[in-house]
């Protein structure tokens, strides 16, 4: 791909970068300190973009809602005050599990107005991913609606849930969502905050043990902001839709927050994801800048209902993140959406750190990773963690001392160190070009990517081991066209237990409905014993080279 000579040069923007900069404009009272309802919603209002659309949401009827940020500061400004009136305070967890909606939106902002931290629920957990979340951060309210209130029954100690539709006669002591908004205005100032103190409270997979916690600071709100402006390209005129649910960290960082901070109108599609559901509303909204995983770019093209799409779409910039994309892909969504498709890398702990950027101009190569985000340095580094020169493979690293943006504190409740000689280790495994820029080279842990989603193989493991015919039990990713990855799962039974479709059957619906209904095994091989260490750790290793295998030749696996 071929540099664009009208955009700013990559160096000469490092050049003149500097990130208190960026964060004085996201603070319009200059004391150092910040307030992410401010920052999202209330400065816009003082610059007199109040009438500015914030959200266009379309259900599953196809009905069209919207939120100007005037409206959107009204009805925050009610729920908040509904909020401080439950006794919540600065620093309490509010979990949301609700479709991307009008509430959705206005509940994480109410929830940023009284300093308090947002807790996304993806709407696929079941009741064990769930529970898990809501007890480790000690969660003090539950937003969700009739469709998926069910998940919070039996939860031991769960707490109080406002209920968008009300209660009903099964959880009668549930909140009217309706009351709340009726509730009289929060009339103090939104607290102003240190810049470290969390906004959002995410989880993030793991290889090893159950998810781990991530409190996102204030101060994260410049990277997410300088994603938008400069890898995404985003503009205050641009019709926005980033397809990633905001139950998951690129969603929430890049479907709200990073919109929000740069004044601009974000897009919700309620209805879940197809390819002809897809270009009708890219149609009916006349997008202009569009994000999704690979999987989402992939479908599109299987369906070959986008292949003249670029005559009636206005389509000016794409971006994909998750994993990366293939050249068979990029140079199909130029030629059938009519621009160009740029790959992103990020995680949940960083947000995305390096972009094949749209708004700057540098080398990018089909595939790669692009450069750092500006306030970012990364480095690969050896197993002795010495910075390797270009080309050798090592982990990629976030040099923190130099990376100004870097927001990462490490995980909430210590359960990883991820930090060594004053780098953190993203555990990918990477090649940085004569050129600056990276490219994935693999990965040294057991991660599984699957439609843009990152799962860590201990939770599906322990959740197919509830099955009562399973002794043992290992998943691993294989490769698949469509989603990346799918999940395999090689399980050994119990005596007494035969191996036939009906119990891989059992076991998948076990996992989908106990965990969530991305992350259950889609492939089930039963196996005598699974490939261990001396020390009985599972060889996983092993299991995704048999997985690999059987890619290419179907059948085995049920």
């Amino acid at each position: 791909m071929t540099h664009t000579a009208s955009l700013p040069a990559y160096a000469d923007y490092l050049e003149r970068f500097s990130t208190d900069t960026v964060i004085e404009g996201l603070d319009t009272h200059k004391d150092g300190k910040l307030n992410a309802f401010e920052a999202c919603c209330a400065r816009h209002l003082e610059q007199g973009r109040g009438e500015t659309l914030a959200l266009v949401h379309e259900d599953t009827h196809q009905q069209v809602h919207t939120l100007t940020y005037r409206e959107l500061d009204a009805e925050s400004a009610r729920l908040a005050g509904w909020l401080r009136d439950q006794g919540l305070k600065e620093g309490d967890r509010i979990a949301c599990m609700l479709p991307r909606s009008k509430a959705l939106l206005v509940a994480v902002v109410a929830t940023w107005r009284i300093g308090a931290v947002y807790q996304p629920l993806f709407t696929a957990f079941g009741p064990d991913a769930v529970e898990y979340r809501l007890s480790r951060a000690d969660t003090q309210l539950v937003i969700t609606d009739h469709a998926n209130r069910h998940k919070f029954d039996g939860i031991e100690r769960c707490p109080p849930v406002l209920a968008v539709g009300g209660p009903t006669d099964e959880h009668s002591a549930d909140l009217y969502w309706q009351t709340a908004l009726a509730h009289a205005p929060m009339s103090d100032a939104p607290p102003r905050l240190d810049p470290q103190a969390p906004f959002l409270q995410m989880f993030t997979s793991g290889t090893v043990g159950k998810p781990k916690g991530v409190a996102v600071p204030l101060k994260a709100m410049a990277a997410f902001a300088l994603y938008m402006e400069l890898a995404v390209d985003l503009k205050r005129e641009d019709r926005f839709w980033n397809m990633a649910d905001p139950g998951w960290a690129y969603g929430l960082y890049y479907a709200i927050a990073g919109p929000l901070l740069l004044g601009a109108t974000t897009h919700f599609c309620e209805a879940g994801f197809s390819a002809e559901g897809a270009l009708a509303f890219m149609k009916r909204h006349d997008i202009t800048n569009f994000a999704a995983a690979p999987t989402a770019y992939r479908l599109m093209k299987a369906s070959s209902l986008f292949d003249d799409a670029h005559q009636s779409l206005n389509l000016r910039a794409a971006s994909s993140a998750g994993e990366p994309l293939n050249t068979e892909v990029v140079n199909w969504v130029e030629k059938a959406l009519g621009c160009a498709v740029m790959d992103h890398y990020g995680q949940t702990e960083t947000g995305m750190t390096c972009n094949c950027h749209h708004g700057l101009d540098h080398p990018k190569h089909v595939g790669g990773m692009g450069v750092p985000l500006p306030g970012y340095r990364l480095a690969i580094l050896d197993a002795e963690y010495n910075e390797l020169p270009p080309g050798e493979p090592g982990v990629l690293a976030v040099d923190i001392d130099h990376s100004p943006v870097h927001f990462f504190q490490g995980y909430t409740w210590q359960e990883k160190n991820p930090f060594v000689n004053g780098y953190y280790l993203t555990g990918d495994v990477v090649i940085k070009n004569e050129d600056g820029s990276f490219q994935f080279a693999g990965r040294d842990d057991d991660i599984i990517t699957t439609a843009g989603y990152r799962v860590g193989p201990t939770d599906v493991e322990n959740s197919v081991m509830t099955h009562p015919g399973v002794a043992e039990s290992a998943a691993v990713g294989k490769p698949d066209e469509i989603r990346g990855e799918i999940i395999k799962s090689f399980v050994v039974l119990r005596e007494g237990f035969e191996p036939t479709e009906a119990l891989a059957e059992e076991i998948r619906t076990l996992v989908r409905e106990r965990l969530s209904t991305h992350a259950f095994p889609r492939e089930i091989e039963f196996v005598d014993e699974l490939p261990k260490t001396p020390s009985g750790k599972i060889q996983r290793f092993k299991l995704r080279a048999q997985a690999s295998a059987t890619f290419d030749n179907p059948g085995k696996g049920l």
